[in-house]
């Protein structure tokens, strides 16, 4: 339940601090007075929605603070987030809200622990639910429709659907698995040809030094100037080591300066050293000479190995050319055939395993859909029976609805299309809610919904925003004893314009805007009272100030204040019908309460696990 509220320069507000009791309490007051404000401020400090119109005019931040009643099923879910309790047991949700340069910064805190927007969210399910003006716009909508039955089934169907949905993404990822195996096919055998091709191709070349080809341009060179070489080497011969025209051959010589050098050695021991020199010579040109000669004689024209080779340089070019550049580089290549050979022709699944394992995940999706269909049609007849029990006191008596759940191609949510069919008037057949129902009967409809889900849904306070428009006379006394029995069983914060529907409060409180002056004195109305606030950056009159002011009526206030809903004036008449309706809704209440005692025992836990669809928005 909400205790208390405080707001600071959130909008038009300044400063407020509200307390709210059980059972119902309703917001009046002139439209625009600013009553969506506070419901706005609500919404905010659980987590809702901002913007850098939600910070008064000429303040840098606004806060706004929500207190309610500890629920015991949420003292493990703190422990857990570690976040201390307080000592009176309650539960603080704080917001604030500093402008930027063009957006807002805000933090939310849980007993003045940080908490981030996944935990917010977890609470404000738990805490409160607000029921919006244009909601009843979105009763038409086939998705909502579906998620506001799935709420309603409870945990069972929640835990089911959420099999579905790992069920169908398991299928469709099987699906993408086969789809893509068989697109690739049709390439892929393309690929194989094309690497068959390439291997036999590599293979037959037997590639296996990379330095190959260097070798074979060497002995090409050789074998196609043979006669040259022998030719050459021959003369290196002669003049290394033995010379038949008559001169000396370098060894000749090498061998007379020996001779010189050995009879000096004789008279000069130092020359031992240029001696040794040249006897080494002597012996390298020995050695080189003979040598030269061994390779001119072994050297020999092979016209058949000249051709051989020129053909292998041929095929290790043309190979460099289609998988080098170099030769290094197609046998890197041909390496890799080998192995992309190996994974297109054996590796991987095949289509039949792939399509086994598709059709296996669909079967699976397929029981899983069957069985969260079976929970919704248990759940859908269960809100037929009750949504008609809840819409017969709201001028309702004859009304027909029903849950029309049929099939469809198996996705993330089920198997089934839900449509809620509704019928008002005996004798018209059952058609979609959003073609047939009226502006009115969509408000009687989204509250008796709402009454529904309270009795599976256990949240602390409900917010109603105008619930009520559109209604007059007997509907709208229906609406405030529908409103009234809620109360009894949650805290329900109501914004109304109907004096019916207030008279039934339990806190009354009038909401209104006021014209200050800077020394925060109330001055006469004026036109700006009522004017559109500025948003945030220089003040439009730094004269006067529009404030939102929200009290707590007694007795004699409420009097008041529904005469001026009720007649727009507060002369002897209208009092008198406000008199009236305080005393009917003092009976009303009073012919209610054993009941009422009985039923706000039972809504004072909900469980943790549960989903958060009953509320859209």
């Amino acid at each position: 339940m909400l205790i208390s509220l405080q707001i600071e320069n959130f909008a038009l507000v300044d400063q407020l601090d509200l307390e709210f009791g059980a059972g119902l309490n309703v917001l009046t007051g002139e439209t625009g007075a600013g009553k969506s404000i506070i419901l706005d401020a609500l919404d905010a400090a659980l987590g809702g929605k901002v913007s850098s119109r939600a910070i008064r005019t000429g303040a840098e931040r606004a806060l706004i603070e929500a207190t309610f009643d500890l629920d015991p099923s949420l003292i493990a879910w703190l422990a857990e987030q570690q976040i201390e309790l307080v000592d009176d047991m309650t539960l603080v949700c704080s917001r604030e809200v500093v402008a930027g340069r063009g957006n807002v910064r805000s933090r939310s805190r849980v007993n003045g622990v940080l908490v981030n927007k996944q935990q917010m969210e977890f609470l404000r399910d738990r805490l409160l639910e607000i029921t919006a003006q244009g909601q009843t716009l979105q009763l038409g909508q086939p998705n909502l429709q579906r998620e506001w039955l799935d709420g309603f089934g409870g945990v069972a169907l929640i835990q089911q659907r959420e099999q579905v949905a790992a069920a169908y993404q398991v299928t469709q990822q099987a699906l993408q698995a086969l789809e893509k195996r068989r697109q690739f096919e049709q390439q892929r055998l393309q690929q194989l040809d094309l690497f068959e091709y390439q291997a036999k191709e590599l293979t037959a070349a037997q590639l296996t030094e990379p330095d190959e080809l260097n070798q074979l341009e060497q002995e090409r060179q050789r074998l196609s100037h043979s006669v040259e070489l022998q030719q050459q080497s021959y003369q290196v011969y002669q003049a290394l080591y033995q010379n038949d025209s008559g001169d000396s051959a370098c060894a000749d010589l090498l061998g007379e300066a020996e001779n010189l050098l050995t009879d000096m050695l004789r008279y000069d021991s130092q020359l031992q050293p240029i001696l040794d020199m040249v006897s080494e010579a002597l012996a390298q040109v020995e050695e080189a000479g003979r040598q030269i000669n061994a390779y001119g004689e072994s050297l020999e024209t092979d016209p058949e190995r000249l051709q051989t080779v020129e053909e292998r340089i041929v095929q290790l070019k043309q190979i460099c050319r289609k998988y080098g550049p170099t030769l290094a580089d197609a046998i890197a290549y041909s390496q890799q055939v080998q192995r992309d050979l190996e994974e297109l022709s054996g590796g991987g699944q095949s289509l039949e395993v792939l399509e086994k394992n598709y059709q296996e995940r669909q079967a699976a999706l397929e029981a899983a859909c069957a069985r969260l269909t079976e929970l919704r049609r248990s759940a859908a007849n269960q809100l037929e029976a009750l949504l008609v029990k809840e819409l017969k006191p709201l001028a309702m008596d004859k009304v027909q609805f029903k849950v029309e759940i049929t099939p469809i191609a198996p996705n993330a949510t089920g198997a089934d299309r839900v449509a809620f069919l509704f019928s008002p008037n005996p004798g018209e057949p059952l058609q979609p809610l959003a073609e047939t129902a009226s502006g009115g009967e969509m408000s009687r409809f989204l509250l008796a919904l709402k009454a529904c889900f309270s009795q599976v849904d256990a949240v602390g306070t409900m917010v109603f925003d105008e619930v009520d428009v559109g209604v007059s006379g007997r509907v709208a006394q229906a609406i405030a004893e529908k409103l009234h029995q809620l109360g009894q069983q949650h805290q329900v914060l109501c914004v109304t314009h109907q004096p019916i529907v207030a008279a039934m409060a339990d806190s009354h409180f009038r909401v209104d805007k006021q014209v200050i002056d800077p020394n925060g004195k109330k001055r006469g109305k004026s036109k700006k009272a009522n004017a559109a606030p500025a948003t945030n950056g220089a003040q439009p009159d730094s004269e006067v100030r529009t404030v939102v002011r929200v009290i707590l009526l007694n007795e004699q206030q409420r009097r008041e204040e529904l005469a001026q809903i009720a007649g727009g004036k507060s002369d002897q008449e209208a009092i008198a019908f406000a008199d009236s309706l305080l005393a009917q809704a003092a009976q009303t209440r009073s012919a209610k309460s054993t009941k009422a005692t009985s039923s706000r025992a039972a809504a004072k836990t909900k469980p943790l696990s549960k989903a958060k669809t009953l509320h859209p928005n």
